[in-house]
């Protein structure tokens, strides 16, 4: 057990996006660098989408800081939307990538590309796949377990970068083994690259955007909650039931009816009662607020 402690420890959310950042600065400065002494659009391209992993991890480690700020007097509601906030500018991050690699892949199939050297644009891509699919599944890892927007978001760009690299590597390596003639599949791979980024870019600002507009969180977990609110015991019935998502969490309010002879402390440890079976079954709920009331309909049974 001790073992398996130490090990989550060094898993946390800062330190997963620290070594994502010293990853992500060394693959970006040598991918950029190879495609500009090469010639290699599809080498570039990938490059600055490791760039721009780089600036979405440094917006993830400011947001976590952020997010983990305890309620004041102008944010009586905490700060997790931080989180939330910046699984958006992640995805408006990818969407300027995919646009700007688009622009560039276009200009280069339009004029007559420089000769592209692929020979070391191609080893560079293929080393930058298992190193960026490593830190997809630890940080992919570590935003479920913590249940943060922001984390599952850069994994994902993880995930993209590592898909890039291997098109990247793809289209070099045809452009070594046809020579000048195949050399356009640089450019080709490139747009390619862009069209993948701009996909996820959308699905990513799209789930952002109704986690910012309050979305309810899946059926699953509706389900599993309403069942702990119904099966506590006191409980005659509820309703006025509510669940939203924000920054990764659930947050949920509910009206229970109780026995209208029971004392408010009575009333309050049935609240408390509700408040505790829910949490336990589901980790994820960190907030539920529990209005007490007599019932509607005198007579019906209780959950004893």
């Amino acid at each position: 057990m001790e073992r398996r402690s130490s090990k989550t420890e060094l898993l946390t959310p800062r330190s997963v996006t620290w070594a994502s950042i010293v990853a992500d600065t060394a693959l970006s400065v040598a991918k950029v660098a190879a495609g500009i002494l090469c010639s290699s659009q599809a080498i570039l391209a990938d490059g600055l989408h490791s760039a721009s992993d780089l600036v979405t991890d440094v917006a993830v480690l400011a947001g976590l800081k952020v997010a983990e700020r305890p309620a004041d007097r102008v944010h009586r509601y905490g700060h997790r939307r931080a989180t939330t906030l910046v699984a958006m500018f992640v995805g408006a991050a990818l969407l300027v990538a995919g646009g700007w690699i688009a622009y560039n892949a276009i200009v280069s199939l339009h004029n007559r590309p420089a000769t592209v050297r692929p020979g070391l644009p191609f080893w560079i891509a293929a080393a930058s796949v298992p190193v960026k699919e490593l830190l997809y599944q630890i940080t992919r890892h570590v935003g479920r377990r913590e249940s943060d927007l922001s984390l599952l978001a850069n994994a994902w760009h993880h995930r993209t970068d590592a898909i890039s690299s291997v098109a990247a590597a793809a289209g070099l390596a045809g452009v070594v083994l046809g020579g000048a003639k195949w050399q356009m599949l640089d450019a080709v791979t490139a747009l390619v690259l862009a069209a993948f980024l701009t996909a996820v870019a959308v699905r990513i600002v799209r789930t952002s955007a109704s986690e910012m507009m309050d979305r309810a969180p899946s059926d699953e977990t509706l389900a599993a909650i309403e069942k702990a609110v119904g099966e506590t015991r006191g409980v005659r019935s509820y309703h006025s039931f509510r669940a939203r998502r924000i920054g990764g969490k659930v947050e949920m309010d509910v009206h229970v009816q109780v026995d209208p002879s029971l004392t408010v402390r009575e009333g309050h440890e049935i609240a408390s009662g509700v408040k505790r079976a829910v949490m336990h079954a589901d980790t994820g709920v960190v907030e539920v607020i529990v209005h007490v009331q007599p019932p509607e309909k005198p007579g019906d049974p209780l959950h004893e």
